[in-house]
């Protein structure tokens, strides 16, 4: 099967590295594979070369133009499966598609998301045999109907490799944690302003009573001013970090005692497994992705969204009980290894990859 993955944002995401495990896992499966990316991006330098095909795109200028790069692209490489995140990716590789005649788009829904149909995406859904993935049951069965999409939706649930953080090592107390005995890293994006602030005041709360605790914030965007004005106002500023993102992402969240998960969509579900697939416990909101991956009292907490007194009595209590903490950062490092592998992520695109590969349905 030849399959290309269309991905137009520069910047390291969650979406970006489903992209690239999927793309490498179908590689090592003997399937061709192309990736799309923005020149000189944080995304080319991430993307593993030799692994499979990458090439740089320019992604400025006009639909039609970027249309008509990617129809050379499908034409010359005899593309049977575009994969995309967003409605102008679809927008431009249906009209690529149809234009050279070929190939089926799947259009892949972030994780905790639901499709957005606007109307170039309706009517690019026309245009060309379209199909969507989702990232969990949940999800699926949220979505409206999408009467337009000639192919069926499909399950692909994120997935990792175990092995990875058994060779990682914590990252040296000195990087953001200073002299702290414990540390309760956030993992944060952009978008998660409102439940950040939460965290910070779940921080206050616990300041006086716990002076050996240290804040680490992790992630997009986590050096916004509002948030370090924030936790200026709380008077909490000399226990709180603000990392943003990191190459040792991993040997950060190994250092930490426990971990909370605000970030939403790709971000937050890779986030809750990297916690998970670390052996640290996890506190989350309820209402938000940590559902689908963290079972309540066992793997982590759920809370009552937006209620800081009772988030701070959960850290609380956490921190006071090593044993509590190991068995269920031991309960969570299980249930990643046994349910979200990343061969079970790869085969799951793979039977959609291949549905969708089937010329009589172009």
């Amino acid at each position: 099967m030849r399959i290309l993955f269309y991905h137009s944002s520069p910047e390291w995401t969650g979406s970006a590295r489903a992209m690239a495990t999927l793309a490498r896992g179908l590689s090592e499966r003997g399937h061709s594979v192309t990736v799309v990316c923005p020149l000189g991006s944080p995304v080319e330098q991430r993307l593993e070369r030799g692994a499979y095909e990458v090439l740089r795109f320019g992604f400025d200028g006009t639909l039609a133009s970027a249309a008509g790069r990617l129809r050379s692209v499908l034409q010359k490489r005899f593309v049977q499966v575009v994969c995309v995140h967003s409605e102008r990716e679809q927008m431009v590789s249906a009209i690529a598609a149809r234009l050279a005649g070929r190939a089926a788009i799947i259009r892949r829904i972030p994780a905790g998301a639901q499709p957005v149909l606007g109307a170039r995406a309706r009517f690019a859904t026309r245009l060309s045999t379209t199909g969507f993935v989702f990232a969990s049951e949940e999800d699926a069965h949220g979505a409206r109907a999408l009467p337009l999409a000639r192919l069926a939706p499909a399950v692909v649930p994120l997935g990792v490799r175990d092995a990875v953080y058994e060779a990682v090592r914590p990252a040296l107390r000195t990087a953001g944690a200073g002299t702290a005995k414990r540390v309760l890293v956030c993992a944060y994006d952009r978008a998660a302003r409102v439940r950040a602030g939460n965290v910070l005041r779940v921080a206050a709360l616990l300041a006086d009573r716990h002076p050996e605790l240290r804040l680490i914030f992790l992630g997009p965007g986590p050096d916004d001013a509002d948030l370090r004005v924030h936790a200026a106002a709380l008077r909490i500023a000399r226990m709180v970090s603000f990392m943003g993102e990191r190459d040792d992402y991993l040997s950060i969240l190994a250092l930490a005692d426990l971990g909370w998960v605000v970030a939403g969509g790709d971000d937050g579900a890779y986030a809750l497994l990297d916690f998970l697939g670390s052996s640290v416990p996890v506190i989350a909101e309820r209402g938000t992705l940590a559902e689908q991956y963290v079972p309540d009292g066992i793997a982590g907490i759920v809370l009552a969204p937006g209620n800081a007194h009772d988030g701070a009595a959960a850290v609380a209590r956490l921190l006071a009980h090593d044993d509590r903490r190991a068995a269920m950062g031991s309960a969570g490092r299980t249930r990643v290894a046994r349910e979200f592998t990343e061969q079970a992520m790869v085969d799951a695109f793979e039977r959609a990859a291949i549905a969708a590969s089937d010329r009589s349905v172009w």
